[in-house]
């Protein structure tokens, strides 16, 4: 195996299992109904890159033959491990394995990223050590290594404002050069989900499932 692995990293769309910060506004049922919008979009945009590998890193594990039936064509990868970064470091250790030359991960919680950036950060490594994009809250909505390297994943302050900077202090650490795409946002709490429905409002052409739910049965939610 050679090339470009990238790989989404998602839950099964279950109700109570995903987008918990979004409830309210939405219910647990409309929660998984819009994730699952999120991730049928975010596979489109990694379908569309020309010579890359798509992936879905999926949890819980027993979920395999759901993702299987659901997403054709799509490589399936488990996500193991007691934390994030455990699982993060894991995909990428086992992916390189398998013999890729490099390994993106991005979230499923931005359904229109732009493809331009997914662009750029395929484009980058091939000359460079690794490449991430800053999100809106702190963190990052993707990172793309040449190698493995654990020490980027252990001990990160999870779901707080600081860790895109303890991941660039880590990454100077290890030697490792990180270059940055431009920032974007995840949609995790509905100041971000009214953000998403304006963006989606202004750029008709863009994640379709997403839209569609949005100005359909999500609209009720997002009025109250």
């Amino acid at each position: 195996m050679t090339g470009t692995a990238v790989v989404v990293f998602a839950k099964a769309p279950r109700p109570g299992a995903v987008k918990t910060r979004l409830c309210p506004p939405l219910s647990p049922v409309a929660a998984a109904r819009l994730y699952r919008c999120f991730l049928l979009d975010t596979l489109d945009g990694v379908r569309g890159l020309a010579g890359v590998t798509p992936v879905i890193a999926y949890a819980p594990r027993r979920a395999r033959a759901l993702f299987a039936a659901r997403h054709r064509g799509v490589r399936l990868l488990p996500q193991v491990g007691p934390d994030l970064g455990a699982r993060m470091a894991g995909v990428f250790r086992r992916l390189f394995a398998r013999g890729f030359e490099a390994v993106v991960i991005i979230g499923s919680d931005s359904p229109t990223l732009p493809r331009r950036h997914l662009e750029a950060a395929v484009r980058i490594l091939g000359r460079a050590d690794g490449v991430i994009g800053p999100s809106a809250d702190g963190g990052y909505y993707l990172i793309g290594l040449r190698a493995p390297c654990p020490a980027l994943f252990t001990g990160v302050p999870w779901s707080t404002d600081r860790v895109l900077a303890t991941t660039l202090r880590r990454a100077r650490r290890a030697g490792r050069r990180l270059r940055r795409l431009p920032a974007w946002y995840d949609v995790d709490t509905s100041d971000d989900l009214r953000r998403l429905a304006a963006e989606l409002r202004a750029t008709p052409t863009s994640a379709a499932r997403t839209r569609r739910w949005l100005q359909g049965p999500g609209q009720r939610f997002l009025s109250d």
